[in-house]
C-alpha cells in the first residue's frame, strides 16, 4: 500500500499546459508599483525583458538564480575598459533572457556608447511574436 493514491494521469494533457499562468500583473515602472490590471502576450514578454535586464542576478532571494542579469554590475565596474563592456554586453543580454520559456532567440544586438550611457538595441523572438527593443543604461 502506497502513501499516496495512484492516479492515472494522461501525460499528453500535461504537455499542453503551460507551467504557470500566461498573464501577469502590469508593472508601472514610472510609479514603481504593480498596477491592478493584468497583461499577457507580447506586452508581458516586453515587461519581462525590461525587468530581467534591470534586476541584478543572485541578489534577491525571491528570484531564482536564472532570473536577472549582470549588466548593471558590469557597467558599474571601474576596473574594466569600455571596450570590454561593449564586448560582454551582448552575451549578458542574451543570457538574461533565454531562460524564459517564451523566448526563442535574441538577435541583432547592437550597442552604442554615448557619454555616460549604453544604448542596447536588439530583437526578441518569442512564442507570441517579435519585439524590437531598446534599453538604455546610464552610469
Amino acid at each position: 500500500m502506497s502513501l499516496s493514491p495512484e492516479i492515472d494521469i494522461d501525460s499528453e494533457l500535461l504537455e499542453d499546459e503551460p507551467p504557470f499562468s500566461l498573464s501577469t500583473y502590469r508593472i508601472d515602472f514610472e510609479m514603481s508599483e504593480l498596477a491592478s490590471d493584468r497583461i499577457n502576450g507580447l506586452e508581458a514578454v516586453k515587461q519581462f525583458v525590461h525587468l530581467a535586464l534591470r534586476t541584478p542576478r543572485n541578489v534577491y532571494p525571491v528570484y531564482s538564480h536564472a532570473f536577472g542579469s549582470e549588466i548593471i554590475a558590469l557597467l558599474a565596474d571601474k576596473g574594466v575598459t569600455d571596450a570590454f563592456k561593449l564586448s560582454e554586453l551582448p552575451r549578458l543580454v542574451e543570457e538574461a533572457l533565454i531562460y524564459d520559456y517564451r523566448i526563442e532567440s535574441v538577435e541583432d544586438i547592437s550597442i552604442e556608447h554615448i557619454k555616460n550611457a549604453f544604448y542596447i538595441k536588439f530583437r526578441v523572438n518569442s512564442d507570441v511574436g517579435t519585439l524590437e527593443m531598446m534599453e538604455v543604461f546610464e552610469l
